[in-house]
Formats: structure tokens, C-alpha cells, sequence
């Protein structure tokens, strides 16, 4: 399914007092990666917010810490999408410093649509975008 990479750098903010990576920080990486690679396909995470009031929640997520990263370590984030179903999409996520895997992880996220209350309702994926889940395509590395 469709995958893309993002390059990153550890910043001092993302390291706890030992100059350790702060386990949060990849969570905001797998967060980089999905936007990134929802934009690459061409499907504006901000269009769908401001013209169709849609919405692309975290419901689950989770992270295996292999190695430690330190403050200034290159890293990329590769992101794939493996899993889409009606109302959700997974996607499936490796963090790596040069070749060396150092986590892995993965994040569930829901289309759903904001009423004029700002009430959310599940909504399904719609079909051309389903089919741009689902391509065999690399979009960036």
C-alpha cells in the first residue's frame, strides 16, 4: 500500500535530562508521517478540515523503543498505510537512524465529520481516496 518518508532530526526538546529521545516524541513523529503522507497523495488534511468539515482522529497507537536516540541523531520516518476498512485506516510506522531500525510502531485513525455543533460521526472513506490508501506506490524516501 502507499508509503513515504520523512527525514527528521532530535531535537534538545525531544530528549528527557539523560539526552535519551522522550518516548512521546514518537508519537509526534508517527503524527508527521501520516500528514505528510495523507498530503502527498494529494488529499489536503486542511481542505478536509475547512471545506468538508472531516477529520482524521487517533483511536489507537502504539510504539516499540529498540535503541535509544540522542539529541541531533538523523532519523527517517517511514510510513505506510496497511490496513483500510470502511470508517478507519491503519497505519504502520519504522523510525530509523541510518539503516538501523531503532522503533517501530502503529496508529488507527478514523474519517469522521464535525456537525455545527463541532459533534464528531464516524463517515466513510470516500472511494477515490480509499483507492489512494490502497495504491502500490512509494511517494517519497
Amino acid at each position: 500500500m502507499v508509503q513515504n518518508t520523512v527525514h527528521l532530526k532530535v531535537h534538545w526538546g525531544d530528549t528527557d535530562m539523560a539526552g535519551i529521545i522522550y518516548y512521546p516524541t514518537y508519537m509526534k513523529w508517527f503524527d508527521i508521517g501520516m500528514l505528510t503522507l495523507v498530503n502527498e497523495m494529494g488529499v489536503s488534511v486542511l481542505d478536509l478540515f475547512h471545506n468538508e468539515k472531516i477529520g482524521l482522529p487517533l483511536l489507537d497507537a502504539g510504539v516499540t523503543c529498540r535503541k535509544p536516540l540522542l539529541y541531533n541523531d538523523d532519523v527517517r520516518v517511514v510510513s505506510r498505510v496497511t490496513e483500510v476498512k470502511n470508517k478507519t485506516f491503519r497505519l504502520e510506522h519504522e523510525v530509523y537512524r541510518g539503516d538501523e531500525l531503532v522503533a517501530n510502531g502503529h496508529e488507527v485513525r478514523g474519517w469522521v465529520q464535525f456537525d455545527d455543533k463541532g459533534n464528531l460521526k464516524a463517515v466513510p472513506i470516500p472511494d477515490d481516496v480509499r483507492e489512494l490508501f490502497l495504491q502500490e506506490k512509494v511517494l517519497s524516501t
